[in-house]
């Protein structure tokens, strides 16, 4: 009986670890109702980067590492272009005759990455329908800081996503014109403290809420639109990165992109900070495809937004005897978008 007992027990901790074992290298992403298997282990590892080292940007910035996951997405046989409005980005990237990007790369002005990538779309597909392209698929990827999105880009953003070209337009939202002195932007959280709005006796930073571009995307009906971070395994981002890429169409990705210089965090939090985003809520984690909301993601225990906050100096202020308003308002916001997101996805899902 004894010897049957251990050999049970040793066929069945065998059975639980070859079962762990094909689960954690297996991961299936769904693109268009197919299924799409991939190693997320082994992308990281072995896949070459067509973003490369060498760049300039700062330590504990959150932009490359955006870059460097959302090209990882791009199946190995496919071309790209890249286009990038000026910002941190393009300036740390593309200084010639110097470049970070083994794909074709056009740097364009602040207003026109979405024009530009659009016209470039369509030149594409009028010299595959005339016979006179041959050879490998070719993607389109925009990248635009938050100044070149949310303010001066937002009207050749909106005509590219109206018109349906088949391009992805990622924006890496670092919540200020970083590149050219720490300027707000309408994505600035309330009460940040910016050089354009300073925090002082009289006016205590920023003193509006934060545009929702995500939502504004998703009101122009596209296919596919998705707001993700660097966070964990970095699962979340590559699987949504991929499904933008490969989906037909006009598909847009807001992606969470902390910057030290401007917030005022420790180099080595930049990690840390993306998690702290998370499980506040203050940076859900959803997709909407045609028109469903899918919240990727709901914290068991919502941190309150100060463990957010505490990290960053920017919002130093905030925690100043007298000032608990700015952080109980901030929470309301918060809150109040939570909800107004759960309940779109409850109401797209019936």
């Amino acid at each position: 009986m004894h010897e049957n007992a251990l050999f049970w027990n040793f066929l069945l901790f065998n059975i639980h670890y070859l079962l762990k074992l094909k689960f954690a290298k297996q991961n299936i992403n769904i693109i268009g109702g197919k299924e799409m298997a991939y190693n997320l282990k082994e992308i990281v590892a072995n896949k070459p980067s067509r973003f490369t080292a060498g760049h300039r940007m700062c330590a504990g910035c959150g932009a490359p590492v955006v870059g460097r996951m959302v090209l990882r997405a791009l199946h190995p046989e496919d071309h790209a272009v890249i286009c990038a409005a000026t910002g941190c980005m393009e300036v740390s990237t593309f200084i010639y005759p110097y470049t970070a990007w083994t794909d074709s790369f056009i740097h364009t002005a602040f207003e026109c990455a979405g024009a530009t990538l659009a016209g470039v779309e369509a030149a594409y597909k009028s010299l595959k329908k005339q016979n006179k392209l041959q050879g490998k698929d070719t993607k389109f990827i925009a990248f635009g800081g938050d100044g070149g999105t949310y303010d001066i880009g937002i009207q050749s953003l909106s005509g590219a996503m109206e018109r349906g070209h088949d391009m992805v337009y990622v924006c890496y939202d670092n919540g200020a014109y970083m590149n050219t002195g720490i300027q707000r932007s309408s994505a600035t959280p309330k009460f940040a403290d910016t050089t354009t709005s300073p925090a002082g006796k009289v006016i205590p930073g920023k003193m509006q809420s934060r545009k929702d571009l995500t939502e504004i995307m998703a009101s122009h009906h596209l296919p596919y639109v998705a707001q993700t971070i660097a966070v964990n395994n970095f699962k979340d981002l590559y699987e949504k990165s991929e499904k933008a890429i490969y989906t037909e169409g006009a598909c847009f990705l807001n992606v969470f992109t902390p910057c030290p210089r401007g917030w005022g965090y420790n180099t080595e939090d930049l990690m840390t900070i993306n998690k702290l985003a998370v499980e506040t809520c203050y940076w859900p984690l959803y997709e909407v495809i045609d028109g469903r909301y899918v919240v990727n993601y709901k914290p068991k225990n919502k941190l309150p937004i100060e463990e957010f906050l505490r990290p960053q100096k920017r919002f130093k202020h905030m925690f100043k005897p007298g000032n608990e308003w700015m952080i109980e308002e901030f929470q309301k916001e918060v809150d109040k978008r939570w909800e107004e997101l759960l309940k779109l996805e409850e109401i797209t899902n019936k």
